[in-house]
């Protein structure tokens, strides 16, 4: 597969697929054209990629890519996809169509005056996992509409921190015998065993004293400033200041001794 957003895409509006699609083509490009034909959407189809999967060498493919291109089958260019937070960007694609097209059509679909169909919606990770239980345990083989009615139960297990692995157990677990009805079953565990929503988690923070940098709770630092800063208790004897802040904070005491130091007396 190409990386995401590049690679192969069907043209809209094909024929059907019959055995006839590219006999009109000599036989080194009618074979490469079927082969391209049953690929999925964004799979890689570069020269070098095909070189590695299909008899022909990476010259061979680019002549028979070109006369594919000039039979009608194939366009490759850029498409301008527009997102918010990255902004504008242009990305390469080749589509590919079944059925043969002229000139005229392309330049119509390169407008955009060709409707394409909406993508097939992609199975989440909920509806994949209850399509699977089947493998598992055969008495719970699950229709698409079964799996589509009951992933929104289990996204919300997975919500709350649930593993695969967990649910699988609690799905398969201590099964009756025999399942008269595996989704109503299945709809009954996800709702009785759900597991409790997760308690939030405190964020772990300190902050620093404005002053001399020293690291504390925020509740022991009244207006930014621990207490020995303010004057209310002295620095802990073994409290290491960071080496950022270690001069500045001599400086202060130095300056507050001979403050003192020369302070008038009164009698």
């Amino acid at each position: 597969m190409a990386n995401p957003g590049y690679g192969k895409r069907s043209a809209p509006d094909q024929l059907q697929r019959t055995k006839h699609d590219f006999t009109h083509l000599p036989p080194r490009e009618a074979a490469i054209a079927a082969y391209l034909d049953r690929l999925p959407e964004g799979a890689d189809i570069s020269v070098k990629t095909l070189a590695k999967t299909l008899p022909y060498g990476q010259c061979a493919l680019r002549t028979a890519l070109n006369r594919l291109q000039n039979a009608g089958h194939l366009r490759r260019g850029r498409e301008r996809l527009e997102s918010e937070g990255t902004g504008t960007r242009w990305i390469t694609r080749s589509w590919f169509s079944r059925t043969a097209r002229d000139d005229a059509w392309w330049a119509s679909f390169a407008r955009g005056d060709v409707t394409e169909p909406a993508p097939k919606p992609t199975r989440s990770r909920a509806h994949i996992l209850l399509a699977a239980l089947g493998r598992k345990t055969p008495a719970l083989s699950l229709s698409a509409a079964d799996c589509a009615d009951l992933a929104p139960l289990l996204t919300e297990w997975f919500a709350r921190g649930a593993t695969d692995e967990a649910v699988v157990r609690a799905l398969t677990d201590g099964l009756p015998n025999p399942i008269h009805h595996p989704a109503a079953l299945l709809r009954r565990r996800l709702t009785d065993k759900l597991p409790p929503e997760p308690a939030p988690t405190p964020p772990r923070r300190t902050l620093e004293c404005a002053s001399c940098g020293l690291p504390g709770q925020p509740e022991a630092l009244p207006g930014g400033m621990c207490r020995a800063c303010r004057g209310d208790r002295p620095h802990p004897p073994n409290a290491s200041l960071p080496a950022r802040s270690v001069q500045a904070h001599a400086q202060q005491i130095r300056a507050a001794m001979s403050a003192r130091r020369h302070a008038p007396t009164h009698g």
